[in-house]
């Protein structure tokens, strides 16, 4: 039922509030959140019509490149405010979902950074939103405890690392939370409720709000968090620039626009991420309609090594440090098996490798999905850096990457499989699965899968599909061949095997799957439909 929370005027929660809730759902944040989605929700919804107009520019042959326009931002001297206190150091940041024992073991991994994943980790119900925020109020009090069904105690220990929050992107909606009668910004959302509570409560242990930023597209996206920012900054009566940070570059169009996005930002900013698997994304979506040319082969023999990666993140190491901004590098989402050890020493030699070769790219600091992988992680860092807390002064020549290199996918290779296409299937419904039960995070194949990869696995298979690839076999996909392998991959997953769930969600999971993966048109993200499944 429909109810007012905390007498704010304008806005209506369609959920139950229990007392707990009520903590987080307090006057003064939602007061803020108010304020700010009837101030910017015009200037967002603005913006996500012109990522429209540039999906169908792309679509008609206009590739993307520096603009011309902003060429003075490039080329001027400039640089971010220093980074603030418990973000000098990034050698590690652990990700994961804000439900309660998850975060617990993420605060005791000794990483140096903790992102507390609202968007691509998490599934947006009631619970797992209001009682994420709580769950980080608790734990910046130091409070926060959680006892399994078992028996088992879980609680901090005494040194944990700084939390980053990870608030949804600016495309998605919070339904639960109407201003005014329509719903709220999603971003907006997790941003005042995080601030108005444990953002605040971090200032009384000399940290602060720190976020990173999902899903950009350009700097005018930015520009508007830069607003949001300083609005919220003013109502709340703490000083300019309190709010940081660091934005994922996780789109093919923000590549182009890194500077753009750290001047528009340069007060808050903190740094750049590398987020490689919705990059890979990014790149399958905007170019999904133009043809054969523009496909990428098997996602998993896609890696950093490859040229147009490769140049991305020289790019990336190199804007940052000019700029005196943290590169951050992306996410190791192997898990480590308790029962294989040939499987973790295999996987965990190609962790080791892959940090080994961001701390010598010149990146400050890498991602890992598991408390095990964290010292692995640190020990490469620390071999490069030794006790310097990060990279700032180390500079690369990043001058020379040029649109071309960015767009060069033909440098990854052509080669698209049956393995490949079965891989998509599967990971695809059984991650689905899992998201319609509740859980945004799910060991697959031993691997960490979220929403990035999930995206990167359905939008693979209807770009092979509409575009008629051709496998390397012979085999050309097409929706028989597509329903064929829907059909044999559901059968080895069988009832109660996806996430822990039960049939019911497989079966949504296979419906779900045929209408993101293989409809007609094409969903811009896969979240958008399945919410309205929840």
């Amino acid at each position: 039922m429909a109810q007012s929370v905390a007498a704010v005027p304008g806005l209506t929660v369609t959920e139950a509030v229990d007392e707990r809730y009520r903590e987080v759902l307090n006057e003064a944040a939602l007061e803020l959140l108010v304020s700010l989605e009837r101030r910017f929700r015009g200037p967002r919804q603005e913006l996500l019509r012109r990522r429209a107009e540039r999906q169908d520019e792309i679509d008609k042959g206009l590739m993307p490149d520096f603009l011309p326009e902003t060429k003075d931002v490039r080329e001027g001297e400039w640089r971010v405010a220093p980074p603030p206190a418990g973000l000098v150091e990034r050698k590690v940041e652990i990700t994961g979902p804000t439900e309660r024992k998850m975060a617990i073991n993420a605060l005791n991994s000794g990483a140096s950074v903790w992102l507390a994943d609202f968007e691509d980790a998490n599934v947006p119900t009631w619970d797992n939103m209001v009682g994420g925020q709580l769950n980080l109020l608790d734990a910046v009090r130091r409070t926060i405890s959680f006892t399994s069904p078992e028996g088992k105690e879980y609680a901090l220990g005494a040194v944990n690392p700084t939390v980053v929050v990870r608030p949804r992107g600016w495309h998605l909606d919070e339904r639960h939370l109407l201003v005014d009668g329509q719903p709220s910004s999603a971003s907006l959302v997790d941003f005042a409720l995080y601030l108005a509570n444990a953002g605040r409560e971090q200032l009384k242990h000399g940290l602060g709000p720190y976020y990173y930023l999902p899903k950009l597209e350009g700097h005018l996206e930015a520009r508007l968090w830069e607003q949001v920012f300083s609005f919220a900054e003013e109502a709340l009566s703490v000083p300019h620039g309190t709010v940081r940070a660091t934005v994922l570059i996780e789109t093919i169009m923000a590549a182009f626009e890194m500077d753009e996005i750290l001047f528009e930002l340069r007060d808050h900013a903190s740094g750049l991420n590398a987020g490689r698997w919705d990059y890979l994304f990014s790149i399958i979506k905007k170019f999904r309609n133009r043809g054969a040319g523009f496909v990428l082969p098997d996602r998993n023999a896609i890696t950093m090594d490859v040229p147009f990666m490769r140049a991305y993140a020289e790019l990336l190491v190199s804007t940052c440090h000019r700029r005196g901004a943290h590169a951050i590098g992306g996410m190791a989402a192997f898990i480590p098996s308790r029962r294989d050890p040939e499987v973790n020493a295999v996987a965990m030699d190609k962790v080791r490798q892959d940090k080994r070769r961001e701390a010598g790219q010149g990146f400050d600091g890498s991602w890992v999905a598991h408390p095990d992988l964290v010292q692995l992680c640190r020990e490469e860092f620390d071999a490069v850096l030794g006790e310097a807390p990060n990279q700032l002064g180390h500079k690369i020549d990043g001058g020379r990457t040029g649109a071309d290199n960015l767009l060069d996918f033909a440098s990854a290779g052509a080669r698209c499989t049956e393995a490949g296409l079965r891989n998509n299937v599967s990971v695809a419904l059984q991650y689905l699965a899992a998201w319609l039960g509740g859980n945004g995070a799910v060991g697959i194949f031993n691997l960490m899968e979220d929403t990035a990869t999930a995206e990167i696995a359905r939008s693979q298979v209807w770009q092979w599909l509409h575009a008629g690839v051709v496998l390397d076999d012979g085999q050309r996909v097409t929706r028989d061949l597509v329903d064929r392998v829907l059909d044999e991959e559901a059968a080895k997953i069988g009832a109660g095997l996806a996430g822990g769930y039960d049939d019911r969600y497989l079966v949504e999971a296979r419906k779900l799957f045929v209408q993101v993966a293989e409809g007609d048109g094409y969903y811009e993200f896969l979240t958008l439909p399945a919410t309205e499944r929840l």
